[in-house]
């Protein structure tokens, strides 16, 4: 009997949550180790298909950057990387563009709607709904002077079509996004997913931005998890180098996305399973919540 109880105080313990977030939008971005585990996939598809169920808005904007390291190793193009950003030359954006769109993007949304979702998968062309500019590097020369590098085909997001997603919404159906824009011109850009993620939640004025990763969420000096920050106390980390290396752009992805409207944001450990809905429906949260 006790372990039916236990289940009935988990559900009192998400009631106030549901109530809160019903009719709200998140955006997820969906990345990492979660993209890769059978087991992982199931578990973010229900969490997905559960939030919609409960009301929820839900928008997902992918990665997919095993895949694309794989598929031009195949191809024997060799990437080069400027402080983490791909460089992206024609023949690379067109690699790119085949394995997000046509590849990943496919199965996020196959593996939705097999475990009872209405997923319609997008890339930033359809509807130009990544209008989109290209984004220069910024590298520190020889003499100290910071420098602008143009790495190619690289992006960044200049407006979000909100309308399609609206119109998706409206009809039940669950937004899956691929991270390739286009430019006036309608050339393709390959884009920074956690970067897309951010600049669509702050858009659509969502209620949470949630960004997978394969890490607990930001941690400090000491490798602890650090529950709940604001941007304040973030940007003194990284000063104080505490966060570092690949979290840095994470955090500033969130720290812009709260500027410009959304209301929290989440890193969480796409490792676990339900990672979503312990983090949203519960009163201690799995990961890292970062505010104002």
């Amino acid at each position: 009997m006790k372990h039916l109880i236990d289940k009935a105080s988990t559900l009192m313990e998400a009631l106030p949550y549901i109530r809160r977030f019903s009719g709200k939008t998140f955006v997820i971005k969906y990345g990492g180790h979660a993209m890769a585990d059978e087991r992982l996939k199931e578990s973010f598809a229900l969490d997905v298909i559960m939030l919609r169920s409960l009301g929820i808005n839900t928008v997902i904007v992918h990665g997919g950057g095993p895949q694309i390291n794989e598929t031009l190793k195949r191809y024997g193009i060799v990437s080069e990387f400027v402080r983490g950003m791909r460089v992206t030359d024609a023949e690379t954006m067109s690699v790119v563009e085949m394995v997000l769109v046509g590849q990943v993007n496919k199965e996020v949304v196959g593996y939705l709607n097999q475990h009872g979702g209405r997923a319609v998968g997008l890339s930033g062309k359809d509807g130009t709904l990544l209008l989109s500019r290209k984004l220069l590097q910024e590298i520190t020369a020889e003499d100290g002077r910071l420098e602008q590098v143009d790495i190619g085909y690289v992006g960044d997001v200049v407006k979000v079509n909100t309308d399609l997603i609206r119109t998706l919404e409206q009809g039940g159906y669950l937004p899956v996004i691929a991270p390739v824009g286009v430019g006036p011109a309608g050339e393709s850009y390959n884009i920074n997913a956690d970067l897309v993620a951010g600049r669509v939640a702050a858009a659509l004025n969502a209620e949470k931005l949630i960004l997978l990763t394969d890490t607990p969420g930001v941690l400090d000096r000491d490798k602890n998890l650090i529950p709940n920050i604001c941007v304040a106390d973030m940007h003194r980390l990284i000063r104080e180098e505490a966060i570092t290396g690949g979290m840095i752009p994470k955090v500033v992805c969130c720290a812009d996305a709260l500027h410009d409207g959304v209301k929290k944001a989440h890193i969480i450990d796409g490792r676990m399973e339900h990672a979503v809905l312990l983090e949203i429906f519960t009163d201690g949260g799995i990961g890292t919540e970062i505010v104002r």
